[in-house]
């Protein structure tokens, strides 16, 4: 867990080390093709990563797991992720170490001020921070999740003025007993973005990871909450990126996997107990697509049953998230190029909320 891989052109504090020692032999262990990597002498402190969170992240958050092995096999080995809280069992070695509190919600954390106590004992340098989805059940509100992310991340720079900060898009949610979760959770992840672009800094940047497109909480959790074994690989698939980024001395900005494909929605006719909606999805980017997708979610707990001119994937579809993919016959689109599809939903109201889509590049 304390070995030594540099960040090149990270952490002020290895800085004048790196300039005596000098760029060593590339790590040891590193995948095949993987970039080479520069180590110093063992003295060298690792980065320091606290996964911070609620039980997607610490019961037993076997992403992590998933995480770590990556990153090692990536030859980024000068790494230590830490927390008060120790590993559970997910079936391969891993640095388990962790921040993820069961139940917790992150606007008690912020007004209760527990985090700082956390930070003092583990003195991260880098956190990963997937909080808030007990947040969207409780019925808290995005400004009041907004400004408790807002909170912890000042506690944060008290700590470490150079802290660097990777926030989810939380996953999608749809347990049985909230019907309201998958919207709320719609709601939240469409303010992350701008929310982090506004607190990030130069000495200390705060990047939105999208957790949330291509999850799928009928295939990807066992409760429509937690993520299963299929579910941990997506998390941890989007995380490296971003983590190896912050590792090799950038924002940690791991690209927008929606990039190049927005949706719209409008509803065309309503009668009692449900309503004929349609979906535009267009390519903004400059660059053709070959193919795309997009999350309905209907308000009220509805659900969508059918869909014309495009793929209603019925694995992916649960009573408040619809999962809709191109067919083979509209999923080119060249760059301004729109597609249209409609889709039947039963919900007490006209209304849904359409993620951005996620797209395929030619």
């Amino acid at each position: 867990m304390r070995s030594g891989h540099v960040l090149r052109a990270a952490l002020t504090a290895l800085a004048t080390g790196l300039a005596l020692l000098g760029a060593g032999p590339s790590a040891a262990g590193a995948a095949p093709g993987a970039p080479e990597r520069t180590q110093v002498s063992s003295a060298a402190a690792p980065v320091r990563i606290m996964p911070l969170g609620d039980s997607i992240t610490g019961s037993p958050g076997c992403w992590r797991s998933v995480l770590w092995n990556r990153l090692q096999e990536a030859g980024y080995t000068g790494i230590d992720f830490v927390g008060t809280l120790g590993p559970q069992g997910c079936g391969r070695p891993y640095d388990g170490d962790n921040e993820g509190h069961g139940g917790a919600l992150v606007t008690d954390v912020a007004d209760q001020g527990r985090l700082p106590g956390w930070l003092a004992a583990t003195r991260p340098d880098i956190v990963v921070m997937h909080f808030g989805t007990n947040d969207v059940w409780s019925g808290r509100s995005p400004d009041a999740v907004l400004a408790a992310y807002s909170t912890l991340v000042d506690q944060m720079r008290a700590s470490n003025p150079d802290m660097k900060v990777l926030v989810a898009q939380i996953i999608p949610m749809n347990p049985a007993t909230c019907a309201e979760c998958a919207r709320r959770v719609v709601a939240l992840n469409e303010r992350i973005p701008a929310w982090a672009e506004a607190e990030s800094t130069p000495d200390s940047p705060v990047t939105a990871v999208d957790q949330w497109t291509g999850f799928s909480t009928a295939s990807d959790t066992y409760d429509g909450v937690h993520p299963n074994a299929s579910g941990d690989d997506r998390i941890a698939a989007r995380w490296f990126p971003a983590l190896a980024g912050l590792l090799d001395g950038g924002t940690g900005d791991p690209g927008d996997p929606g990039a190049g494909c927005t949706a719209s929605f409008r509803a065309v006719s309503t009668w009692r107990g449900g309503y004929q909606g349609e979906v535009t999805a267009r390519n903004s980017g400059a660059a053709p697509l070959s193919g795309w997708t997009v999350r309905i979610v209907p308000a009220d707990g509805g659900r969508v049953t059918q869909v014309r001119n495009a793929m209603l994937d019925t694995a992916a579809t649960t009573a408040g998230t619809a999962t809709v993919r191109s067919g083979t016959w509209n999923g080119t689109l060249s760059a301004g190029d729109s597609v249209s599809f409609g889709f039947i939903a039963s919900a007490g109201s006209a209304s849904a909320t359409v993620g951005r889509a996620a797209a395929d590049t030619v």
